[in-house]
């Protein structure tokens, strides 16, 4: 398991470098942590890092952003918080999101756990001492 510790709000861009590096050739990736936990707030981060130009909010009543990259790639930005069944997934067509080959960022996967792709990259957030964050995958 990786670890990117973040002590602070000013690392958080490094961190986001960081872990896109790391991260590779996924696609879909997965955060979880408890509420609070800044997922979020890291998926803004690491959308800035790749180069998005407009506001980053979390999707939590539409259920999903697309943002575009510079070079006008898709990323597609998912808060699963507010899904009472996976039914509400299909009826969006989640996988014409999750299959694309496009950025997936999922805040709050575990609500459909075995709709994840088997290949996505799943991270925790967990709360350290003084504000701090560590990123683990």
């Amino acid at each position: 398991m990786r670890t990117i510790p973040i002590s602070s709000l000013q690392k958080l861009d490094s961190a986001a470098a960081q872990f896109l590096e790391l991260a590779g050739e996924h696609v879909v990736i997965a955060f979880s942590g408890e509420m609070g936990a800044g997922k979020t707030t890291f998926i803004q981060a690491l959308c800035r890092r790749l180069g998005v130009q407009v506001e980053i909010n979390s999707p939590t009543f539409s259920l999903v952003n697309e943002y575009f990259t510079p070079a006008g790639n898709s990323i597609f930005h998912f808060d699963l918080y507010r899904i009472e069944t996976q039914e509400e997934l299909f009826d969006m067509g989640y996988e014409e999101y999750f299959f694309s080959g496009a950025l997936c960022f999922i805040e709050w996967p575990e609500k459909a756990r075995n709709l994840i792709p088997d290949d996505a990259l799943w991270v925790n957030i967990v709360i350290g001492e003084n504000e701090a964050r560590l990123i683990q995958f």
